[in-house]
């Protein structure tokens, strides 16, 4: 597997080394004992979760301010710009977002730690959207950023107005948002 770092501290861009040939391809989506060696982290996941969006859905941008999750995420079907915003004050690059085309053809996974927010805009006529998270999914502790906040300035490519969740819609601006220390 191959680890390139992001502009983001602690985030990372992973691909993983395919096997194809005629018949098709074959690849290891995670194997820990990989990963610890060449990341240097040691996640536990706990759970595991499976979305599917239509074109132009934007997800987001979602975080927990307890019980934090780190993801590992990646797309099986289709294409999605997917986005993370740094919300820890400690970090140089608090308040910075960043954004991965990642698609079933690419194969490139993403691994986001704790204290970011997450979302995804589908640039195909749909995207399966797999992840694992090092905490459980807790609602009373979910936060969202808003997606278009103008101090963020999110160059999402998207073709239109985006369909959203109504939690996404309201989501808070950056400067008003719960974040980390």
């Amino acid at each position: 597997m191959r680890v390139t770092p992001t502009s983001i501290a602690d985030v990372l861009v992973i691909e993983p080394k395919v096997f194809g040939d005629e018949r098709g391809f074959f690849f290891e989506s995670y194997n820990e004992r990989a990963f610890a060696e060449a990341t240097g982290i040691a996640p536990k996941f706990v759970q595991d979760n499976h979305s599917r969006s239509v074109k132009n859905t934007l997800r987001g941008l979602h975080y927990q301010i307890r019980q934090t999750q780190g993801k590992l995420v990646r797309v099986v079907a289709g294409e999605l710009f997917d986005v993370v915003v740094d919300l820890r004050r400690s970090s140089p690059t608090f308040g910075k977002w960043e954004g991965h085309r990642l698609s079933a053809e690419n194969k490139a996974m993403l691994w986001i730690p704790a204290g970011l927010a997450h979302g995804f805009a589908v640039l195909s006529d749909y995207a399966d959207f797999l992840y694992k998270t090092t905490d459980y999914w807790a609602p009373q502790h979910e936060r969202t950023l808003l997606w278009n906040d103008p101090e963020l300035a999110i160059a999402w490519p998207l073709a239109g107005e985006p369909i959203l969740a109504a939690k996404d819609r309201a989501g808070k601006m950056l400067s008003e948002a719960e974040v980390f220390d």
